[in-house]
């Protein structure tokens, strides 16, 4: 049998593809999973009254190696579209109605380079903290222009929440969470005068907590899916991404008329 095993001395030969498939095989490039666990548990955003809110999910059971199933288990899922890590598609929000549902973002821009911008100390000190234009202006200083088709991922620290819905909302006596975000004229900005894809968040929404005070109501949603680009949330492990370089893969479940899906969310990572 001939031996197919390729060395690092033999990948640094090879190019695209290959070396990409020769680089994982021998570790050099490690993937990791920025998706946050889907359970019954998982934080979900809670909308005040009146608004309704979607399901969270769970697992009715069909068959589980039983009468039902002598040789198989299997479980039909009930969750709504906007639930855990999930990505936001134009036609979520009034300003992107008449925009692409879910199932037609175009897959190369769910694959791309991953630029972290890293504001964990600000929010530490104000949870309500919002990135401004001039943040992703010194970021750009420091590492280079945002990259065209990528994704910007926004760690704040928040994941660290993921497991308390209590915590993860933030939510105050009167209702308000309090949670990191955009502001109105970063969002505008980031929708309008990048290039990218994407937006990512370690939070349950890509808006603040706060965003319906802003102007417009939940500015990152309104600009962002009005011109086009994408959103998705309850990101975790991007303190363990460089902050440019990593290539991002969002993968949403392609739902025609789906306004969002769950997803998994993965980041390949070249090791030093």
């Amino acid at each position: 049998m001939t031996d197919t095993t390729v060395t690092s001395a033999e990948a640094g030969s090879k190019t695209g593809i290959a070396a990409l498939l020769a680089d994982l095989a021998d570790g050099r490039i490690e993937v990791l999973d920025l998706t946050a666990p889907l359970s019954a548990t998982t934080p979900a955003l809670r909308l005040p009254a009146p608004f309704p809110n979607l399901i969270d999910l769970s697992l009715e059971k069909v068959a589980a190696f039983d009468d039902d199933g002598p040789f198989w288990a299997h479980n039909n899922i009930h969750v709504g579209e906007h639930y855990g890590t999930h990505v936001d598609a134009p036609a979520h929000w009034v300003s992107g109605r008449d925009g692409r549902d879910v199932s037609q973002l175009p897959v190369e821009r769910l694959v791309g380079e991953a630029a972290v911008i890293d504001m964990t100390a600000e929010v530490e000190a104000d949870p309500d903290f919002l990135l401004e234009i001039e943040h992703i202006e010194a970021w750009q200083s420091e590492h280079g222009p945002l990259p065209v088709g990528g994704w910007l991922l926004y760690r704040t620290g928040w994941d660290q929440y993921g497991h308390d819905e209590k915590l993860f909302l933030n939510t105050d006596a009167d209702g308000a969470s309090h949670t990191p975000g955009v502001s109105a004229a970063c969002a505008k900005w980031l929708a309008e005068e990048t290039p990218l894809a994407g937006f990512g968040v370690e939070t349950v929404g890509i808006d603040a907590g706060r965003g319906f005070e802003l102007d417009p109501p939940f500015p990152v949603h309104y600009h962002l899916l009005g011109n086009d680009k994408y959103g998705v949330t309850s990101l975790k492990n991007l303190d363990r991404l460089p902050a440019r370089g990593a290539l991002i893969v969002v993968t949403p479940l392609p739902i025609v008329g789906g306004t969002a899906s769950p997803a998994r969310v993965l980041a390949l990572v070249e090791q030093s």
